[in-house]
């Protein structure tokens, strides 16, 4: 479980690293949050830019964020750490062929084939590793909850059962999660991400 003592004087990196940690869980907050209100009201600067082009901003957006979280998450079991790593180069790998397949276009693969969504589980599998981790070490309940929904999501669009409107209420169920962990998670003392040190040297 997520320890609430503080067992030593965090250090300027300890301070840093946690910051980063949960600036990459705030901004990713923002952007599926974005990207859920352009999906019910259309797009957020509609005349200025495409859907399209903003779409795939906000989706190379929310690739920085969460992997600002994964690079500075305090993991000190480093089979775990280094398995969520990997996970998150996975996820690189799926955009580069989603640019690829799409000539830039990374939403257009998105929203026009099957396979599309299913691209995004990697990156949907380290958000929810990160959800998961904090659910389980402070009990907040809404990360097990979007660690289930998120990849689930994904799979119901790309098998085509899900109308487009019910997959943008999905999407603002899971941004609405996502707020509520944030709320919960980032505004925490910084020394709850870090716990006893010694116990892992």
């Amino acid at each position: 479980m997520g320890e609430r003592e503080l067992y030593q004087p965090l250090t300027q990196h300890d301070k840093v690293t946690v910051v980063l940690y949960r600036v990459g869980i705030a901004l990713a907050t923002l952007i599926i949050a974005a990207a859920a209100y352009m999906s019910v009201t259309g797009p957020l600067l509609q005349g200025l830019v495409s859907a399209n082009s903003l779409a795939t901003v906000l989706i190379l957006a929310l690739y920085g964020a969460v992997g600002l979280s994964v690079f500075f998450i305090h993991l000190y079991v480093n089979k775990f750490h280094r398995t969520l790593k990997n996970l998150y180069y996975l996820s690189i790998a799926a955009l580069a062929l989603l640019f690829i397949l799409g000539k830039g276009d990374i939403f257009g693969v998105l929203i026009s084939r099957a396979y599309g969504p299913l691209l995004l589980l990697p990156l949907a599998g380290c958000l929810g590793f990160i959800t998961a981790k904090e659910a389980f070490c402070f009990r907040l309940t809404e990360g097990y909850l979007i660690a289930l929904l998120l990849p689930l999501y994904l799979l119901v669009i790309a098998l085509g059962t899900m109308t487009a409107r019910s997959a943008s209420y999905g999407l603002v169920f899971i941004a609405a999660l996502l707020v509520i962990f944030s709320l919960r998670k980032v505004f925490m003392p910084l020394h709850y991400d870090i716990g006893d040190k010694s116990a892992y040297t």
